[in-house]
């Protein structure tokens, strides 16, 4: 019998005895993709991860199952199970030829001599879904099961979230069902950190959480960015919220409504305008300050090394008056010198993803580095230059860290531009 016939004759019913796919809230994801594989170039790619049976409940993936064919090992796919758990990140996997079963226990807390059961066995029968989602959190946490009772919004299915997506959220509700007040992920650029955000702000405003610590109430959730263009993006990508919840802040509505907007439930902003704002008594008076301290539950910071949480950064006052939010962080930058401090106000990522990780799993291209030299890598201002838009200080010079952020030159960059394309194959 191969592994076809041992799955649809011996696997599936033992699946279904034990409720999968029965019990409302439970699902058996067959085959479910993990990895589409490497990109290798030449419309090649490298071995795909695909796990024979993914088993959910609750909106939660709990279990991982790999088949073989009844007549090999019992344990002959336990190394795969293993593989597949860690990436999907559940506790416990399940390696069966249909005649037996043999259960790993994936967490850390398995081997200790205090654990009630050993880290590896072969069991009588799958567990059902109530008894795996128990053994997976032994500690019963009412926001955590208000949080898994709301499904992603994946728009009919046309938008799956990632194996990594999943992940990163599911360790940021837990840290905010179990208190933590400044939260940070670290994911490589292009692997949707914005989608991330917009399931947390999902599942937080239909579990109706806020600071309140009582489901009586819709959260008041800020983005925060330091560029309209992140700010817009972001508020567009939110779209599956009700038009009367989403709020887009600008310092023209402000000014000609004369007052901040409050009616709404997720708010888009950059730093730049909470930062401005009318002088009162010949002092300054940012916007943010129209805001009482505690306004907003959940306030996202888009590229959170680049603003707020920066110690040197004058956008850092408004993360310290907005103290009594749980502040959520983002960023595609790796611990370095330069961006300790972000790391040192938020504490350690709850996850990280990293670019090499992105890359080896086939979701984003492998590149190369090609270094360009033009004739152009400082500037100084005369007096017969065109100023298109803006100041320029006279007789600063402004060298690569400047261009593109404190001085453009649109010559310059289309000039780079034509190299690097003429360098591509």
């Amino acid at each position: 019998m191969n592994e076809a016939e041992t799955r649809a004759e011996h696997i599936d019913p033992a699946l279904k005895a034990a409720g999968w796919g029965v019990v409302e809230g439970s699902r058996i994801r067959r085959e479910y993709p993990i990895t589409p594989g490497r990109i290798e170039g030449q419309g090649r790619r490298g071995k795909p991860l695909t796990a024979d049976y993914v088993l959910e409940f609750r909106n939660t993936k709990l279990g991982v199952v790999e088949a073989k064919a009844l007549d090999e090992e019992l344990t002959e796919g336990v190394g795969q199970a293993k593989n597949y758990a860690g990436k999907l990140a559940v506790r416990y996997a399940y390696s069966t030829n249909g005649r037996g079963i043999y259960q790993v226990d994936m967490s850390p807390d398995s081997h200790s001599s205090h654990s009630s059961h050993p880290p590896e066995n072969e069991i009588s029968r799958f567990p059902t879904p109530d008894e795996l989602w128990a053994m997976t959190f032994a500690k019963a946490d009412a926001w955590s099961d208000r949080f898994a009772a709301v499904p992603f919004e994946d728009k009919g299915g046309s938008h799956p979230s990632r194996y990594y997506q999943d992940t990163a959220i599911q360790r940021v509700m837990e840290a905010i069902a179990a208190g933590v007040m400044r939260i940070l992920l670290t994911l490589a650029t292009g692997t949707g950190k914005t989608f991330i955000a917009f399931q947390i702000a999902w599942k937080l405003f239909h579990a109706c959480w806020s600071l309140t610590g009582q489901p009586t109430r819709r959260p008041r959730i800020l983005f925060l960015a330091d560029r309209n263009i992140l700010a817009d993006q972001a508020c567009n990508a939110f779209s599956a919220f009700p038009e009367d919840a989403l709020v887009r802040i600008s310092p023209e509505d402000i000014r000609k409504k004369g007052k901040v907007p409050k009616n709404g439930s997720l708010f888009f902003t950059i730093f730049q305008t909470f930062m401005s704002g009318p002088p009162k008594d010949g002092k300054p008076s940012p916007y943010f300050g129209d805001y009482p301290p505690d306004f907003f539950d959940f306030i996202i910071i888009d590229e959170c090394h680049r603003g707020g949480a920066n110690d040197e950064s004058n956008w850092r006052g408004i993360l310290e008056y907005f103290a009594p939010a749980v502040q959520f962080g983002l960023t595609a930058t790796p611990k370095r010198t330069e961006n300790a401090d972000t790391y040192r106000y938020f504490g350690e990522p709850v996850y990280t993803y990293s670019l090499k990780e992105c890359i080896n799993d086939g979701f984003l291209t492998p590149f190369k580095v090609r270094q360009i030299q033009t004739t152009l890598d400082y500037y100084v201002y005369t007096p017969d230059d065109t100023v298109i838009e803006g100041e320029v200080e006279a007789g600063k010079l402004y060298d690569e860290p400047d261009f593109n952020k404190i001085i453009e030159i649109k010559e310059r960059e289309k000039n780079r531009v034509e190299i690097f394309m003429g360098q591509i194959n």
